[in-house]
């Protein structure tokens, strides 16, 4: 028997079904080492050796338990996720299973397809010191941080809060566009355009002025604005150039992390965390009802645009058949990665795109099938024809102005017929869908005449995607580390949310500002940008981890003596509509040693407090709205908990929340905790009433392998076992782990 070693049990059974007969997948469930929880945990004196070791009891018997399976196996592999993550967990799993290190056990896979992990078996190789080492520095570097400056933030802030070597940055970044929109003084200006025909010919077309005296021309006041409105009110307007042509849009390239996640906030309304969680999913496989346990898509941190010469031609064959043969460009579309992106990986695609969006529509949850869709229409329409369009810009003179027009109409769709674009929307811009057949020197003929003071807008707030943006391309973090930043971000209180835009709080600005002061590189963006740079040369180069390590802490060391005799910063409170029942002052919100509590503004002459009941802020969840396709949120209201859309009050679907404990042994569909009518738990489908499956028992989702009835969770003797629900069958799968 062979031994295969997963990170996770739904990755690892997608494996075994490729593998067959003659091998064992089995699954770490994770990081089997950790730092310690409440301690540094760094050996200063041995080069900031980590101190790693099984801290969890789950851990302690994950590696007991492979250790016995070890022990059966004529060989074993390490098949953990093919990243410095993945790979610093095959180094653990090499060393606390005793695998000999001089052996070529660790195999990788960008995708978990039959052709690719048997590929993977044929072709082993060292476990890369390299990738380690990177994953040890940056975690030595982020405890070193959080250990060292939280303390202090702690102490001159508030209780609770914590600086990160890539949180800080991020939310400095946050923090420097709400100064912006502080400091921002808006400019008058104002925009005249002109509606005009020409004579005997269809449709009218709206200009926009320009030009003055032949230069280019922004009206700033309301003199020039009546100046120019006398002038084009009793002047003739003449065309001075015709100028047609042709244009292309080209289609995007493939997904990448980040670029997944943008398109999934301002597509799917989904949050980052929410897409990374859903497309991990994907990646390791899930039951669909007629097919068994499928992964759909690649793997999903990358950096990379890049996609083998087989997706190409699959995707090339794939258009011409279901497209049209026009559809297909001569030559297969090529795009480069970005200088910083490390290329290790494919872009983001599906597997097989013989598996469609639609034909696994009813078969897996609406998140799953509305992110697969994005994924494939995405990748299909990045080997597609470019759009085509008609384009025509006039230039018309009235006096000493100018004022132009642009048309556009589409010739081609291209890949526009796969997958759409979101653009911006510039209020300024004047296109026009048709333009009249016009020649120089044409005399025209003015329908209406408009203008509008206007003022210039301060720079727009960050989203979850403009902020993944803007860290991407400014080298902060890396893509897998964007949807946890931006859980850290709101799980401190640093940041929060107006609509869609990402707002500091008073904190966040305190802390960033603290920070600035006293310890400048953990929150200077260029200097965070050059670290990541110094662990891609740990990975590339050999560079030695622990002297990046050492250079960064010295720096912030020697400044935390600085930083402890400095004064307490003030944070004000934030004021609520609450008024005091006792003084009639506005009650504010401060932070004691059990949380947050409402107290009087007025203290000390007033001393009034009371609990802060607080309404719980919706929580994201991996459920769409079946009525708009928004985002179901999780809120909790008089009853209890219950899923409401994002989208409220455009649509007010709501759903009562239901814990999904596993698949429907008959259909497939989720399995939910239900509660009868005299208050007894039962389980049942989500699939009633087409499917009538009902069980007072935990279903498990799986067949009971001597009589083929499904399995259940039941209760002996205080451990949970997995029993057949067939009372004539005496099957008994043994006591269940309580994850």
């Amino acid at each position: 028997m062979k031994l295969v070693i997963v990170e996770s049990p739904a990755k690892a059974k997608t494996i075994a079904k490729y593998l067959g007969a003659g091998y064992k997948v089995d699954a770490s469930k994770g990081h089997i080492w950790d730092l310690p929880e409440k301690t540094m945990g760094i050996d200063f004196q041995h080069n900031y050796e980590p101190q790693l070791s099984a801290r969890k009891t789950e851990q302690k018997e994950t590696i007991a338990r492979l250790k016995t399976e070890v022990a059966k196996a004529e060989q074993v592999f390490l098949a953990t996720d093919p990243d410095r993550e993945g790979e610093a967990i095959s180094y653990h799993l090499q060393c606390a299973l005793n695998l000999d290190p001089n052996q070529k056990n660790r195999i990788m896979f960008n995708e978990i397809s039959k052709k690719a992990v048997n590929q993977a078996i044929q072709n082993p190789d060292y476990v890369n010191k390299g990738l380690v080492f990177a994953q040890q520095a940056r975690r030595v570097l982020d405890r070193l941080v959080g250990y060292t400056l939280s303390p202090v933030l702690c102490k001159k802030i508030r209780n609770k809060l914590s600086a990160g070597r890539v949180q800080s940055a991020a939310l400095r970044i946050v923090v420097d566009r709400e100064k912006e929109i502080t400091n921002f003084k808006p400019e008058e200006f104002w925009n005249v355009s002109a509606l005009l025909e020409k004579p005997r010919c269809k449709p009218q077309f709206k200009t926009s002025l320009t030009e003055k005296d032949g230069r280019k021309f922004k009206i700033k006041n309301k003199q020039q604005c009546d100046e120019a409105l006398q002038v084009l009110n009793s002047n003739a307007y003449v065309v001075k150039s015709v100028k047609k042509g042709i244009s292309q849009s080209k289609p995007q390239p493939p997904f990448t992390t980040s670029t997944l996640q943008q398109d999934a906030v301002n597509k799917l309304k989904m949050s980052s965390s929410v897409a990374m969680s859903v497309a991990q999913q994907l990646y390791e496989g899930i039951d669909i009802p007629g097919m068994g346990h499928v992964a759909l898509v690649t793997y999903i941190r990358t950096d990379s645009v890049r996609v083998s010469a087989d997706a190409v031609a699959s995707a090339r064959q794939y258009i011409s058949q279901v497209y049209g043969p026009k559809y297909v460009p001569s030559k297969p579309n090529f795009y480069a990665s970005k200088k910083q992106a490390q290329d290790a990986h494919e872009a983001i695609r599906p597997i097989n795109l013989e598996i469609t969006p639609q034909s696994i529509k009813d078969k897996v949850q609406r998140n799953q099938y509305a992110l697969y869709k994005l994924i494939y229409e995405r990748f299909l329409a990045s080997q597609a024809s470019n759009a085509t369009y008609n384009t025509m810009t006039v230039n018309v003179g009235c006096g000493q102005y100018g004022l132009t027009a642009t048309g556009k109409s589409m010739i081609f769709d291209g890949f526009l017929a796969i997958y759409g674009e979101i653009k911006s929307k510039d209020e300024d811009a004047v296109e026009n869908a048709v333009l009249p057949a016009l020649e120089e020197g044409d005399v025209l003929n003015l329908v209406k005449l408009t203008h509008e003071q206007k003022f210039t807008k301060a720079p727009a707030r960050y989203t979850e995607a403009s902020l993944i943006k803007a860290m991407e391309e400014k080298g902060i973090g890396r893509p897998s580390t964007y949807a946890t930043i931006m859980q850290t971000l709101y799980k401190r209180d640093y940041v929060g949310k107006d609509g869609k835009f990402l707002v500091p709080s008073a904190l966040g600005i305190q802390v960033t500002e603290y920070l600035q002061q006293y310890f400048d590189e953990v929150v200077n963006i260029r200097f965070t940008a050059e670290m990541e740079d110094k662990l891609d040369a740990i990975e590339e180069n050999g560079e030695e981890w622990y002297k990046v390590v050492d250079e960064f802490y010295k720096s912030i060391e020697k400044k935390v003596g600085v930083a402890m005799k400095g004064e307490k910063v003030f944070v004000p409170d934030e004021v609520t509509d609450v008024v005091c029942d006792k003084c009639g002052s506005p009650m504010v919100i401060k932070t004691g040693k059990f949380g947050k509590y409402l107290a009087c503004s007025n203290f000390p002459a007033c001393s009034n407090n009371k609990s802060l009941k607080q309404k719980t802020p919706p929580k994201e969840t991996n459920f769409v709205c079946d009525i708009c396709g928004g985002k179901m949120l999780e809120r909790e209201g008089k009853f209890g908990k219950y899923l409401a859309c994002s989208n409220f009050p455009m649509c007010k679907n709501t759903k009562p929340i239901n814990e999904i404990v596993a698949k429907c042994p008959k259909c497939g569909k989720d399995v939910v905790k239900r509660v009868s009518k005299r208050g007894k738990a039962f389980y049942g489908c989500t699939g009633y009433p087409t499917c009538d499956f009902v069980s007072w028992d935990v279903p498990t989702g799986k067949k009971c392998p001597q009589c083929g009835a499904h399995t259940v969770v039941r209760e002996y003797r205080g451990k949970k076992q997995e029993r057949c629900s067939n009372k004539e069958c005496n099957y008994n799968g043994g006591e269940l782990s309580e994850s």
